[in-house]
């Protein structure tokens, strides 16, 4: 049913992603798809990473650990924006083009006050993306 299964990460916050992490995970083991694991970061330094390269190579090392728990193949693709803050959503519906995902899986955020004034990323991507988006609470 699902070849490539698209996970969205902020490797900032990776310890609360792991509901999303284990659903890809078992999807991916059940269908046999493969894992793609999609993390926007700026060309500035960061918390995570100096440059560019080295948040890829970070994100490479989370891929490969999160497919080997999943007993499933994973790749990792990064990708660079002028402002990730603003440019999230855009730059996640189309890395799901890019890797040719046919299913986003990602964590939804806690609910808050701010969420009767601006949308969530989850249903921003679900709404813009060709493909299912399963948002995971």
């Amino acid at each position: 049913m699902f070849n490539r299964i698209m996970v969205p990460v902020d490797l900032t916050h990776a310890d609360r992603l792991a509901k999303a992490l284990n659903v890809a995970g078992d999807l991916a083991a059940h269908y046999g798809a493969q894992l793609v694991y999609v993390g926007v970061t700026a060309s500035t330094p960061s918390s995570i990473a100096h440059t560019p390269k080295e948040y890829g190579e970070k994100l490479a090392a989370f891929a490969k650990a999160q497919g080997l728990a999943a007993g499933a193949t994973a790749e990792a693709h990064p990708v660079t924006t002028h402002d990730p803050a603003v440019d999230l959503d855009p730059a996640l519906v189309k890395a799901a083009e890019e890797t040719g995902a046919d299913l986003v899986v990602m964590a939804s955020h806690i609910p808050g006050i701010a969420d009767h004034f601006w949308p969530s990323n989850g249903g921003t991507i679900a709404s813009r993306a060709r493909v299912s988006v399963m948002v995971v609470r």
